[in-house]
């Protein structure tokens, strides 16, 4: 034994002479007691040794102990062996015996791991039982290095963020010497530190040799002199292909001594290896934190990076007892020791309860100080630097990272299918041994959770459980990595041109980025939780907010006063958790599945006749929400049986109020229109409508004729409930106590009863219209009323835990909590704990309405009375007030004004100062909870702003200052709730175009955005965001229903209550256009709205980033070179892409459709001419101010590696880039304000629509064009500002002359000043010259459709690298063209290896995805009008009817501003679909029954008590299936068609009067309508003086060579089912016919 604690002495000894040991007794291997030396390095030996010291006799009395007696104790009991006939079984399998013999196999790899690490470096990977996978000492390693030759490396790594800002790297690299990695010069004890700093000098010099300057725009041949230097040989490795011999070498030899088959950097290496230690005494909880820890080698030293590798260091660190546990774990099933099981269980959870809170710590708030990760800077430095030496080397992520794959394994995860699992394997096979082998040891042998499973011990069942939601759970671990990561990535896609783990192989008809990460990680979660939950078909994120949150069962056993109300509008609800295994911690919340109360029962049962039937089965064959309910209740109920619904569980348990507009109108259609009150109900203003499906029922049972409701609610087929009835949700409470306790007895819930009014609809003349919420109402029922207490059914139950509302990891920090009302709930839970385990001072301040209801007076009277609390009340309508007394240590009553909250804390005021300010500025440094609805919120921050005001600022920013300060500390712990608001369908109707201007980029601008037809102006609601303004911004002034879904906010009712505050108004529908070419119209220009809006947003974030941070600029007050390549980067993509996603595929998409519909709807004979708006943009990119521009771009490139001659140019750098970046925001504004120009057009469309189809596409078409072309010449006034700018300004630099001198210098050692120093030779007459800069206007610059279509070929040629991915083959050096779909998986590390390649004229992964998506839809376009395009491209190019004689026939366009606003849309149609007494239901005669139902009742015919309605007599002689295809109308339904002339038909939704349904008009196919048009105009600007001319169209002559394919010919195109074809067209100006080849979609 080497490094272990003697059993006797409990003292770190190592190996004991005879004389040492206490008992003498030292054997030839050291301790000689067996069972000690088995588990040496461990406090713990399987066989239940305790800790530290141990008496002798213990020790020999376990010495002595044979494995008959551990395996065998006692002889078998009777039960057992009576009537056996085969014994075997009575003996101990192999496995256990070879496990007494050796020891659990877990504990074996540990201790080797042990014994031999300290001597051997750890080169197989730290594991211990003291710190688990963290390094026992960090900075053994780093020493050892120091002392060594090899210190040249640490010394590099230690001055790199320096060295980057000054763009020295590859100098710096190469300047080393060369110093070799074996033994003889390289201790083992430094080769952790060896392989890290290796690792990164070879990953750094890889991203400086692909980001220096010339990645981007330049003028001058990339530099070669550091290639030249590298001395690659033929048998150099692809991992240090390029990379210094000096580097490459030790690199190679470090790595085969570590066992590293190939070089390479690991996600370990770079994170829990890479850290040191602030304050070594500061160990509580654990001493590895993120607060506690700093990189030991950064790279670029800038937040992103130290938040995200310090958090994965953390993790480990958090889980340094961990391993041990683990450890015990299976030695207690190879015990089959249950209690011992059971206390590491909980110990274990308890450590995997705090990783989320570690992840947590990442944030995206720009005001959360050291923990802001800017992820616009992350994914544009560390993303691309973290790529992987090559594709076949592990890449760095975190999925490599040990805690995990150790935990997956723990869990019992078996399916690794998913792309996510696939990569878990291949990092696994790359872990360090030790660490392989430990996992393999669990993973294999003793499984947790089978023992678990086979065992009939329901707390192990419950620990468990509440294991797997804590790691696996959509509340645990993983859910909120996902989550996290879903909105952090969502902003690097948009900004950098990072790929992404999940989005790596991904087709055609993915996703966005950020959304198939979402979904790669959603499928990975499934696999892990297949153990527990079977096949899961919804996805994770539609699983929170319902009941697959609530996991176990537990029956309410108190409910007692703890106010003096009489009411007792408050009560505290205990419930007990004896044998449930629940564990929960101060700040918890518990997730209650409520229960509708008798009362509502009866009132529903009663009217449809079920109260008899209440025990009757029902089947949930076409409800599947109610089916996936019952297999949850078999789960919760440990059962494997699925147990068969009632109509007492759909009635008990299903949504019956309140009345939302999907559920009454569910029941107005089954009811067949036939009752009034639900019509009443349909026209009401307000949703949800204050009442019960009870209340309803008792109306429509009197107003609906018995055959109808006989008919809709049939009592021998009740398989309309479940339909008709949805599940309730689960509603969540804050746990208002706390127990020190292994598992808590019970947990009280403080639950404030809501009261509400029904709507004087349902009201009844006499009764009372006081209503309760459902669970409120259940939970802390009024004792006044009668309340139906036989049998109460045992609730389901789940814990959640706030991410931030949790007490601090310190005992002594002083806390003051805030409460409104019932608010006090959870620090009830918060007092209890810090009495018990606390030191640190507690402040309470508590608003109520009186001191009637007053919360736990007795109990804060003791705590106050024992100096344990300090209390402060408000009584907002009580002048009996209560006053805390310092000296007495008491509450005294005291009279007083009613006040509020906020006055208390301004009296209170130097103390809650003390508390508010941070210790680095004088104050206590304490934490600030509130907890309240958000009128409580802004009342008590409106106090504590006040008093910091009054006692610590001079002025209202400085006190902003200071709080904001705290909020960036993450010492302000917010609970906020609001009760949901009903929305009034008479808001305001907001459209698209108004929605998309208010993204809330400006200063004092608002933000908005819109979810499920809402929109909501989220400005005020910022600063509470958790996710602060970045997040939020990357959706404002866009419909962000799917992002509100996939994060589950529409599953969760804070969120929603929330939101429901800051509703202002319905977004528009999109209009019902009869014609679905105008409909086609409107969803390509939304589309490129949608694109526009995101293009501004993302570009405000990344000109944020670069112009508003200091320390992109400066360094230790030095010129960093980091910000300049930014800046490079981030112009150079735009220049160089042309702002792709606006004047990219889109546009050519629009430009298609829109040429396409003006030449195809025209009449006469002669083609049409349209704008050069393709051409205008490619002139715009390729004239003399783009060239110029691009040059001073260029010339900031040269300066990425050149920091002495930056420095000369540091204020014009600054100047231009701030001018530059401005003019690209405002840019992007005006294409903005053009574009909802264009969607304002369409609202003023619908009116004119019907009658004049044609004309009205032809309008709408025309006006679009010229907003298109706007938006191109604005692209080319917008290079002409850029061009006026320049970094050459001398007069803003501190040393004018100098920088005068040095510029000369560069252009004299370039050699450019020699070249500029003459004349251009741009005017010189030459036929065959061609200037690439030089803008060329021709007169006539319109094209007619054949040049249209010819720049769609172009286009599909051009972008055929963004096709879909599953049909290209990637190669070394960019894609080959259309190839066969190739089979190999692409994993991470050549995703990784993608995003770093130096190609800034690749988009990002965002704009990939959209211009995929654009192509695609161009292709479908050509396929579906392969005929019509050939037509009109074919057509003789005569001098027609020219565009702007369109635009002068019918107008300039309709904007729209006049026409009436569409009506208000209607709540999203969500309904989709629809406990336990033995004893039915008393007949109560008070209420409403269900009349007798007639046997002679004929359910095809309706009786005389409904011939009133003969709208219902039409409706029941047709059904869906008995309608015929009846002949359509035309466009002109002045005039019917024969059914002969029709080609097809489509049916429609609408109801006709008498039943029948009518169809709507379809567009005919290859069907060719003359159409006059006399049109009379002239040009505009670009075109000729074209005077009135007539036209006509017509099918044109079709080419006699049209038909085939030219031989060896390119197959490029064919994928999109282009083909070839040769057509006679015209000459254009220069007349003539002329043979051109076109590729057209089509068979």
């Amino acid at each position: 034994m080497s490094v272990a604690s003697c059993p006797m002495g409990g003292s770190d000894a190592g190996f004991h002479s005879s004389s040492s040991c206490p008992v003498g007794k030292i054997g030839p291997r050291g301790c000689a007691f067996s069972a000690y030396q088995m588990t040496a390095p461990s406090s713990y030996t399987p066989y239940g040794t305790p800790r530290d010291a141990q008496s002798e006799q213990f020790l020999r009395s376990q010495e002595r102990k044979t494995m008959n007696e551990l395996l065998l104790p006692e002889a078998p009991p009777k039960e057992v062996t009576k009537g056996l006939k085969n014994a075997d079984s009575l003996n101990p399998v192999d496995t256990d015996v070879l496990a007494m013999a050796l020891g659990a196999p877990a504990r074996r790899v540990l201790t080797r791991a042990m014994e031999l690490g300290p001597r051997t470096g750890w080169k197989d990977g730290y594991l211990s039982s003291q710190w688990g996978f963290c390094p026992p000492d960090p900075t053994a390693a780093p020493v050892a290095l120091s002392l060594s030759p090899g210190r040249v490396w640490p010394d590099l790594c230690e001055r790199m963020p320096g060295i980057v800002a000054r763009g020295k790297v590859r100098e710096s690299i190469l300047a080393l010497p060369l110093v070799y990695g074996t033994p003889d010069v390289i201790p083992d004890e430094a080769l952790w530190a060896a392989t890290v700093c290796l690792g990164i000098l070879a990953s750094i010099y890889r991203y400086e040799e692909a980001n220096d300057g010339s990645e981007g725009i330049s003028v001058t041949p990339p530099p070669g002199a550091f290639r030249n230097l590298t001395g690659d040989a033929d048998d150099e490795e692809e991992e240090t292909k390029g990379i210094p011999r000096n580097v490459a070498i030790p690199l190679r030899q470090i790595c085969t001594r570590m066992g590293r088959v190939l070089p390479h950097l690991t996600q370990f290496d770079v994170s829990i290896y890479n850290y040191k230690i602030r304050d070594h005494t500061s160990i509580h909880p654990y001493l590895p934190r993120c607060e506690n820890m700093d990189l030991r080698w950064p790279v670029f030293n800038d937040r992103g990076e130290a938040m995200f590798l310090l958090c994965m260091a953390e993790s480990h660190g958090c889980f340094i007892p961990g391993v041990e546990i683990i450890t015990r774990c299976q030695e207690h099933v190879m015990l089959r020791d249950e209690e011992g099981l059971l206390l590491e269980l909980v110990k274990l959870k308890e450590v995997v309860d705090q990783l989320p809170h570690v992840f947590h710590k990442i944030s995206v708030n720009p005001n959360s100080g050291e923990n802001f990760a800017n992820p616009v800077e992350w994914g544009q430095r560390y993303a691309k630097f973290s790529a992987p030496l090559s594709r076949r080397v592990p890449a760095l992520s975190g999925l490599a990272l040990p805690l995990f794959l150790l935990m997956d394994a723990f869990m019992g995860r078996t399916k690794y299918d998913s792309f996510l699992g696939l990569e878990a394997l291949h990092l696994r096979a790359w872990l360090p041994l030790n660490i392989r082998a430990f996992i393999a040891a669990v993973e294999y042998n003793y499984k947790v959770p089978e023992f678990v499973n086979a065992s009939n011990n329901p707390r192990l069942k419950g620990v468990l459980e509440g294991l797997v939601e804590s790691y696996m759970g959509e509340r645990g671990w993983m859910g909120t990595h996902r989550y996290k990561v879903y909105g952090f990535l969502e902003v690097v896609a948009k900004t950098g041109r990072s790929e992404t783990n999940g989005n790596a192989g991904a087709g055609d008809n993915a996703g966005r980025p950020w959304e198939m990460v979402h979904k790669s990680l959603s499928e990975s979660m499934k696999e892990r939780l297949d153990p527990y939950r079977g096949a899961i078909s919804q996805q994770p994120h539609e699983m929170r907010g319902s009941f697959e949150e609530c996991r176990f069962k537990a029956p309410i056993v108190n409910r007692q006063f703890i106010d003096s109300d009489p009411s007792r509008s408050t009560a505290m609800v205990t419930f007990d958790l004896h044998n449930t295994g629940i564990t929960f911690m101060p700040g918890d919340r518990l997730a209650v599945m409520p229960l509708n109360t008798w009362n509502e029962v009866a009132k529903v049962a009663a009217a449809l006749g079920l109260e008899d039937m209440l025990d009757e089965p029902v089947s949930t064959a076409n409800a599947p929400e109610w089916g996936r309910f019952a297999k949850h209740l078999a789960s919760v109920s440990r059962t494997t049986k699925i147990p068969e619904l009632t109509v007492r569980d759909i009635l008990r348990r299903g949504h019956l109020a309140p009345l939302t507009k999907d559920l009454v109108m569910a029941f107005h259609t089954l009811m067949r229109a036939s009752s009034n009150t639900t019509l009443k109900l349909l026209a009401c203003e307000e949703w949800p409508v204050p009442g019960t499906v009870g209340d309803l029922l008792q109306f429509a049972v009197e107003e609906v004729p018995s055959s109808t409701w006989d008919q809709a609610f049939d009592l021998n087929d009740l398989v309309w409930l479940p339909k008709l009835i949805p599940v309730e949700v689960p509603r969540t409470y804050s746990i208002s106590n706390y127990s020190s306790g292994l598992l808590p007895d019970s947990v009280d819930l403080t639950v404030s009863r809501s009261d509400y009014h029904i709507s004087p609809v349902l009201q009844i003349p006499g009764q009372s219209t006081l209503r309760h919420g459902v669970s409120s109402g259940y939970l802390n029922f009024d004792p006044s009323e009668n309340h139906c207490m036989e049998d109460e059914e045992t609730l389901i139950i789940g814990v959640s835990r706030p991410l931030n509302f949790q007490l601090p990891v310190s005992v002594t920090v002083p806390i003051a909590m805030f409460a409104g009302g019932s608010g006090i709930a959870p620090f009830r839970g918060f007092w209890q704990s810090r009495t018990q385990t606390g030191f640190g001072r507690n402040i309470l301040f508590l608003g109520t309405q009186s001191r009637e209801k007053l919360l736990y007076e007795d109990e804060l009277r003791n705590y106050v009375r024992h100096d344990m609390l300090e209390v402060h009340t408000a009584f907002s309508r009580d002048r009996n007030g209560l006053v805390y007394d310092p000296v007495s240590k008491d509450l005294v009553e005291k009279e007083m004004e009613p006040r509020y909250i906020d006055t208390t804390i301004i009296e209170q005021g130097q103390a809650v100062c003390n508390l508010v300010i941070s210790k680095s500025q004088g104050g206590l440094g304490g934490y600030i909870y509130i907890c309240g609805s958000i009128s409580v919120y802004e009342t008590i921050i409106s106090g504590i702003r006040q008093a910091i005001y009054n006692n610590w600022a001079s002025t209202k920013e400085s006190a902003e200052n200071l709080l904001a300060v705290a909020f960036a500390e993450r010492r302000f712990m917010l609970d906020i709730f609001m009760t949901p608001q009903p929305i009034s369908y008479n808001s305001p109707v907001i459209s698209l175009a108004q929605l998309a201007q208010h993204t809330g980029h400006k200063p004092k601008s608002r933000m908005w955005l819109a979810v499920h037809g809402g929109v909501y102006d989220v400005t005020d609601f910022l600063p509470m965001h958790p996710g602060g303004t970045l997040i939020v911004r990357a959706s404002a002034g866009l419909d962000a229903t799917k992002t509100f879904d996939e994060l589950a906010h529409t599953s969760n009712p804070e969120v929603s209550s929330l939101l429901s505050k800051y509703f202002i108004g319905h977004l528009a529908p999109k209009p019902s256009f009869h014609s679905p070419e105008l409909s086609e119209l409107y969803d390509t220009w939304y589309v490129y709205l949608r694109t526009c809006v995101e293009s501004l947003t993302t570009l405000h974030l990344e000109v944020d980033h670069i112009m508003k941070d200091s320390k992109v600029w400066f360094q230790n007050g030095l010129f960093n070179m980091g910000g300049v390549r930014k800046f490079y980067q981030f112009q150079s993509r735009l220049m160089q892409n042309g702002f792709s996603m606006i004047f990219g595929v889109k546009m050519q998409e629009l430009y298609l459709k829109l040429s396409y519909a003006l030449a195809s709807f025209k009449s006469g004979s002669s083609s049409s001419r349209f704008p050069d708006i393709i051409g205008i943009v490619t002139r715009a990119q390729s004239s003399a101010a783009s060239a110029q521009a691009s040059n001073e771009i260029a010339q900031i490139g040269q300066f990425v590696c050149n920091s002495h001659g930056a420095q000369f140019q540091e204020n014009g750098i600054l100047k231009y880039a701030q001018t530059v970046t401005t003019l690209d925001v405002e840019f992007l504004e005006e294409i903005l304000g053009e574009v909802c120009k264009g969607m304002e057009s369409f609202e003023g469309i619908k009116r004119v629509e019907d009658g004049r189809g044609k004309q009205v596409i032809l309008r709408i078409s025309a006006y679009l064009l010229t907003i298109l072309e706007r938006i191109a010449q604005r692209l080319e006034i917008f290079y002409s500002r850029l061009a006026t700018h320049t970094i050459y300004t001398p007069s803003l630099e501190a040393n004018p002359a100098r920088t005068r001198w040095n510029t000369l210098r560069r252009k004299i050692f370039d050699g450019s000043f020699f070249i500029l120093a003459h004349d251009s030779d741009f005017d010189l007459p030459s036929k065959n010259y061609k200037n690439p800069y030089r803008a060329t206007r021709h007169e006539q610059q319109d094209v007619d459709f054949d040049a249209v279509v010819k720049q769609v070929r172009a286009a599909l040629s051009d972008n055929d690298d963004i096709l879909p991915l599953q049909n290209i083959t990637p190669a070394e050096n960019g894609h080959s063209g259309r190839q066969e779909p190739f089979q190999e998986r692409r994993g991470l590390a050549a995703e990784h290896t993608l995003r770093a390649q130096p190609n800034l004229k690749s988009p990002s992964s965002f704009e990939v995805h959209e211009q995929r998506s654009a192509m695609n839809r161009i292709s479908m376009f050509m396929d579906k009008n392969t005929q019509d395009i050939r037509r009109l491209s074919q057509m003789p190019g005569l001098e027609g009817v020219s565009y702007q004689a369109i635009l002068n026939a019918y107008g300039g366009g309709a904007t729209g501003k006049n026409s009436p606003l569409p009506p208000v849309p209607p709540l999203p149609n969500n309904a989709q679909n629809l406990g336990r007494s033995k004893a039915p239901l008393p007949r109560d005669p008070m209420l409403h029954h269900r009349r007798q139902q007639s046997s002679t009742v004929n359910v095809t015919s309706l009786t005389s008590s409904n011939a009133h309605s003969p709208r219902n007599t039409q409706r029941r002689e047709f059904s869906p299936a008995d309608l015929r295809r009846v002949p359509y109308f035309s466009v002109d339904e002045t005039k019917p068609r024969s059914r002969a002339s029709s080609r097809g038909s489509v049916e429609s939704d609408k109801s006709h009067p008498l039943g029948l349904r009518t169809r709507r008009p379809t567009l005919l196919e290859n069907v060719a309508l003359p159409i006059s048009l006399k049109v009379r105009g002239q040009v505009g600007a670009g075109g000729g003086g074209i005077e009135g001319v007539d036209a006509s169209i017509g099918g044109g002559p079709r080419s006699e060579s049209g038909g085939g394919r030219r031989r060896g010919e390119s197959d490029r195109g064919r994928g999109l089912g282009i083909r070839p074809i040769t057509v006679l067209t015209s000459g254009g100006l220069n007349g003539g016919m002329h043979l051109r080849e076109l590729r057209l979609g089509g068979n």
